[in-house]
């Protein structure tokens, strides 16, 4: 005779919960379009890069970078909210200073390879020395000093700022997720208080010893972008579904948007020039202003509802491959930073000609191919097979 059946308790409830955590399948449109921004970082990184003229960021007030941060706060919510979700405050601490110890490494070692290729390269044809182009001029004369800067994330000169933005992002998850656990909205308020002294210039952290120069990524006002797409993924936010109204009103945000960013407007029209210095404040990349904000979130509806309910619409060959990418986003993020200035410097000695470029361009872009689908081999463990 069979048992009879009982109601399972809180704790194999909650087990059961993390069971279906873990085989969740991963979302297609988020790898998807992770993989894209890769390749768009890629150019706009490239010196002189006559691709990047045509890169989104051209022609609205966000970029790639948006794409970046955003989808780096969905996956985080994945990977480390599911830690806490499964295993407690103490795992989560731990998992988030693994990670953060893991990047930190990761900028240092990106630092140390680019600064010795750009002595290598030795001087462009304008007689400008590689070192001067990107600003490492102090770190050559005063090694010892900047490395200590280095070291503590003071001296963050410009190529090499978007690690040491996620470093600080990621550091501020556990209170993010405590804050959840008081109220459910609590994090949304912290997040909009950060933002807000952020546009007061009281975030500000200092990029070098000589001067009062800031991180050109204030990570206290991209947080708000960051922890949006994690919430969203945490289902704290709604996720919006289809509205004809909404679509309407996100295509006319991209559109109207492309005359106040787009230089060929400026060129032509003095008045979106001048509005476009007016509006400045509101566009600032390094506290992420507010319409940056309000321009991603059109985009992103467009795109989302784009490629059908859970990227329905996304099939073939090259749709698996930048899946790939986007897997693998930060050890692709690492490669394109290091390599986008050794391209740079083959188009210099090859005179930037269009078949140059096209080949630089592709050869980049076969080069974060190649590293996404090692790592994910690597990942694999073959040799444990």
């Amino acid at each position: 005779m069979p048992e009879p059946m009982t109601a399972p308790s809180d704790t194999q409830a909650k087990q059961a919960s993390a069971a279906l955590e873990i085989k969740r399948p991963r979302d297609l449109r988020l790898d998807f379009f992770r993989g894209i921004g890769m390749l768009i970082i890629l150019l706009a990184h490239i010196p002189d890069d006559g691709w990047a003229l045509w890169i989104p960021a051209r022609f609205g007030f966000s970029d790639a970078t948006e794409m970046f941060v955003f989808q780096s706060g969905m996956a985080s919510a994945i990977a480390f909210g599911s830690t806490y979700d499964r295993q407690g405050a103490t795992a989560l601490i731990a998992r988030v200073g693994h990670r953060i110890w893991q990047i930190f490494w990761a900028h240092i070692a990106v630092f140390v390879v680019v600064v010795a290729m750009m002595v290598l390269a030795g001087t462009r044809y304008d007689g400008v020395t590689y070192v001067e182009s990107l600003n490492l001029v102090p770190f050559m004369k005063d090694p010892g000093g900047l490395l200590v800067g280095l070291l503590t994330l003071t001296y963050v000169p410009n190529y090499f700022d978007i690690l040491p933005m996620y470093i600080v992002i990621l550091a501020l998850m556990p209170l993010m997720i405590f804050a959840s656990n008081v109220h459910r909205y609590l994090p949304l308020a912290l997040m909009v208080a950060l933002w807000c002294a952020t546009q007061f210039g009281l975030t500000r952290l200092p990029a070098e010893p000589w001067s009062d120069r800031p991180w050109f990524f204030d990570p206290f006002g991209w947080q708000l972008l960051f922890y949006s797409g994690f919430f969203l993924m945490r289902g704290t936010l709604p996720s919006p579904g289809y509205d004809r109204r909404l679509m309407v009103l996100a295509v006319a945000i991209v559109i109207v948007t492309v005359p106040f960013a787009w230089v060929h407007f400026h060129a032509v029209h003095p008045f979106f020039q001048m509005a476009a210095e007016q509006i400045a404040p509101l566009t600032d990349k390094t506290d992420f202003g507010l319409l940056r904000f309000v321009h991603f979130l059109a985009l992103c509806y467009i795109a989302v509802h784009l490629v059908g309910e859970k990227g329905a619409r996304l099939r073939g060959r090259i749709v698996r491959v930048l899946t790939v990418v986007g897997q693998q986003s930060l050890a692709v993020f690492i490669t394109g930073i290091v390599i986008a200035q050794p391209i740079g410097i083959a188009l210099d000695h090859a005179g930037r000609t269009t078949s140059a470029e096209v080949i630089g361009n592709l050869f980049g872009f076969a080069t974060l191919i190649a590293a996404a689908y090692l790592v994910r081999w690597f990942k694999m463990s073959p040799w444990k097979s």
